[in-house]
């Protein structure tokens, strides 16, 4: 968002020029992303331009200009710098001051950095913009095949530098020494490279490698043959660790079966889809369905993957790319490293389609050391095509999916958005939020504002502990945040949770989940907490109040505080999160706690083994490992295994979206829906389970039984918002949780809310899962801090 100027008055501060007009001179200060963006370039253009003389440079608050020249050409300098900035610039304030003239009327001109303490905002990475794109496919020009050719407008930032402010000494470019035509344009405020700190040649640049496994028939190269020799590795079905801006991807032909099965076993990722890197938009377009809006976010300088519909008719990719999922992660090229991997005009054909996974085993974080990539991905990769410009965070893809409506849903907040700031409607003191345990991501706040850092993952091992832990420090720095307080879950055996106590002495603030969850949502749409709204929080996990497991909770709630309106009716969870691998035993504990009975035809009985079943049923009539949990995430993998769709799960989420899947392929087929029993507090879905039991023996189909249970749960929401609204005479709903990534549930929801009248609030560029968990504990502990 640009914001105006502050125009001080003219005439008044100034001296009297040669030919009779006044010279006045003003101090301008301008905040928010005008480093790294060629903003200071832009600044001395636009003085030369009106013919002003004076200064500008970097601070590490922003950008300090000093200008000095006629009243009317100050005018017009101040309106423009805050009107015509940069494309990557994003200018939250300008603030003008009024300075004795000094009668000066040499050339504007650029100073150094200010290396004094204070905060300024670095932008995200930016995907290859189209000027560079054309120099790295022209014979004639002097980058022509340079990988890592960028300029002002593109390029890393967040993943290279080391400090603030943002200058070529404080990133990992420092240890290469511009060549004297490098130098020039650098030098130059007239070109598109003016003090671009990436910038770089095949003369001085980083140069790239590749490093055979040993024994994998490959040898080792550089420069472009490297890159030849990477290219015809995949062309082979050979899997290749590709080094890119914040770490390694494994890469293979997404269209090879062997090459993608290969690589599924090696990283042992269960049925998790794979998302795949297209050489180009037609390419995706044989793939997938691609609406205007999806292609407007496939091609945005972010260059997130986005979720999009397959293609029924896409023989093309090779079926353990995505098996069971509704949806095809999908990205395009982001670095000029990617557009030389498809190849250009003349080279020799390659895959157009690349499964581009992160480079780790699963469970691990993005391994971004060259070193360590040879050690942690042996085995997993036959070759290594690496270069020697260091990653100085580790940064992984962004995930996002488009609605109807065209508006977005960030599901994964990283590279692209990250450190970009959020503003928030409420001012917190300084502070550190750690989020939770799964789809981990930190957030530090101060003043109006929050900072994301990166998605970290699932905070299961000590390597991960370490990168939360390397993270934070780097988000301190980069942001100057020195928090006072540590807000973290409430759940005793989160490690997230230990770490917050550790970072805060023993006394970080703990925030319920879902609490946060609804003030996550809040806090993104802007609202100062004044008001409550009805907090719809739906997810697989989440520590109660009561000490058992939440996850469908009607919620009134505010910064303040929340108050449970209604529930899920709890069943048992058999063996904790053991259990959860299993959806059958799932659908088996709801049929117990509904009190209908294991008929031995059923789906979910007849996918678990006779000792299972005895074992299963003294655990749920002894009441052993079996805690209590509300949890909608447990009832759709419930539903899933009942309805026959899946049974065992290998990686989270996966009986929930092989039922959205299969809702998906219904979806206009069939509207009708099951009801849930709506008591005082409570909503049963065991008039549902009894229902999808006697579909199931009138042969119904899977995918219809998966539609009516997504609509019912929907019309339920509707009818609990509708009491809440009637007790309380609010009419605001914000849904939240990880449950609300499916998009045939929130689209329902949203429509059937508005419908009654509802404000609905949706998540956007903040994640409705765990990922945006922070933001919400920030404002609450703010809030309860403020009050205390």
């Amino acid at each position: 968002m640009t914001a105006p100027a502050t125009r001080a008055p003219h005439g008044t501060g100034g001296t009297s020029g040669t030919d009779g007009t006044s010279t006045v001179r003003r101090r301008v200060t301008v905040r928010g992303t005008v480093q790294g963006v060629g903003f200071r370039p832009f600044v001395h253009r636009l003085a030369t331009d009106l013919e002003l003389a004076g200064f500008v440079g970097n601070t590490a608050d922003g950008v300090l200009i000093e200008v000095e020249g006629p009243p009317d050409g100050i005018a017009r300098f101040c309106d423009r710098l805050a009107a015509e900035p940069p494309p990557l610039a994003a200018v939250t304030a300008v603030g003008v001051e009024e300075l004795a003239a000094t009668g000066a009327d040499d050339a504007f001109t650029i100073c150094s950095t200010d290396r004094s303490p204070g905060r300024t905002q670095l932008p995200p990475d930016v995907a290859t913009c189209a000027d560079c794109l054309r120099e790295l496919a022209d014979p004639a020009d002097r980058r022509h095949r340079h990988p890592f050719v960028t300029c002002t407008h593109c390029g890393p930032r967040f993943t290279i530098a080391t400090g603030m402010p943002y200058d070529r000494a404080v990133t990992t470019m420092a240890g290469f020494p511009l060549c004297p035509a490098c130098a020039r344009e650098y030098g130059d405020p007239g070109d598109r490279r003016f003090h671009a700190q990436p910038v770089a040649c095949p003369d001085c640049g980083p140069r790239l490698r590749l490093v055979p496994a040993p024994g994998g028939g490959a040898r080792p190269a550089l420069g472009a043959d490297a890159l030849a020799a990477a290219r015809a590795l995949l062309a082979d079905g050979r899997i290749v660790a590709v080094k890119g801006l914040g770490g390694y991807h494994l890469a293979c032909d997404a269209t090879d079966a062997a090459a993608v099965d290969a690589l599924r076993a090696r990283k042992a990722r269960g049925g998790k889809p794979f998302a795949v890197m297209c050489a180009d938009l037609d390419t995706v377009r044989r793939i997938a369905d691609v609406s205007a809006a999806e292609a407007g976010a496939l091609t945005g300088p972010r260059r997130p993957i986005v979720l999009l519909r397959p293609r029924a008719d896409r023989p093309v990719l090779a079926s353990g790319v995505g098996p069971g999922s509704p949806h095809l992660g999908v990205m395009l090229p982001y670095t000029p490293l990617h557009t030389l991997l498809f190849g250009l005009p003349g080279d020799p054909p390659g895959p157009r389609v690349l499964v581009m996974t992160s480079g780790n085993r699963s469970g691990e974080p993005i391994v971004t050391d060259d070193d360590e990539a040879l050690t942690r991905l042996a085995g997993l990769a036959d070759a290594w095509l690496a270069h020697d410009r260091a990653v100085a965070a580790p940064c992984d893809d962004s995930l996002l999916r488009v609605r109807p409506d065209g508006t977005e849903q960030v599901l994964r907040r990283s590279r692209g958005y990250v450190p970009r700031p959020l503003r928030l409607p409420v001012p917190v003191r300084p502070a550190l939020a750690v989020g939770g345990d799964l789809k981990n991501a930190l957030c530090l706040g101060e003043g109006d504002q929050a900072w994301f850092g990166p998605h970290i993952g699932d905070m299961g091992d000590l390597t991960t502990l370490e990168a939360a832990g390397r993270a934070e420090r780097r988000m301190r720095d980069l942001t100057g945040v020195s928090p006072e307080l540590v807000a973290a879950d409430r759940h005793p055996g989160y490690h997230s949770a230990r770490w917050a106590a550790r970072l805060a002495g023993g006394r970080p603030v703990l925030v319920q989940h879902h609490h946060a969850h609804i003030a996550s949502a809040m806090a993104e749409h802007g609202l100062d907490g004044t008001t409550p709204v009805i907090g719809v929080a739906f997810d697989g996990t989440g520590y109660g109040d009561d000490g058992t497991v939440w996850g469908g909770e009607i919620l009134l709630a505010d910064y303040a505080g929340h108050r449970r309106l209604a529930r899920l009716a709890p069943a048992p969870l058999p063996g904790g999160d053991a259990g959860v691998a299993n959806p059958c035993r799932l659908a088996l504990a709801r049929l117990w706690a509904a009190g209908l009975p294991w008929d031995p035809s059923l789906p979910c009985t007849t996918a678990c083994t006779s000792d299972e079943l005895q074992l299963l049923e003294r655990q749920l009539t002894r009441g052993l490992a079996c805690v209590a949990t509300s949890s909608m995430g447990r009832l759709f993998d419930a539903v899933s295994s009942l309805a026959g769709v899946c049974h065992r799960a290998g990686y989270e989420a996966q009986a929930a979206l092989e039922l959205e899947a299969a809702a998906a392929s219904a979806w206009d087929a069939d509207t009708s829906a099951y009801a849930f029993g709506l008591g005082d507090g409570v909503w049963d879905p065991a008039p549902v389970l009894r229902a999808l039991v006697a579909d199931l023996r009138r042969g119904t189909s899977p995918a219809v039984l998966a539609a009516r249970f997504h609509r019912g749960v929907a019309r339920a929401v509707v009818e609990w918002c509708g009491r809440a609204r009637r007790d309380t005479g609010l009419a605001v709903v914000a849904l939240s949780g990880g449950v609300f990534a499916n998009a045939l549930l929130e689209e329902e929801c949203a429509r059937l809310l508005a419908g009654a009248g509802f404000t609905v609030l949706r998540h956007g560029e903040v994640p409705p899962n765990d990922g945006g968990l922070a933001l919400g504990q920030l404002v609450v502990a703010a809030h309860r801090r403020q009050e205390e």
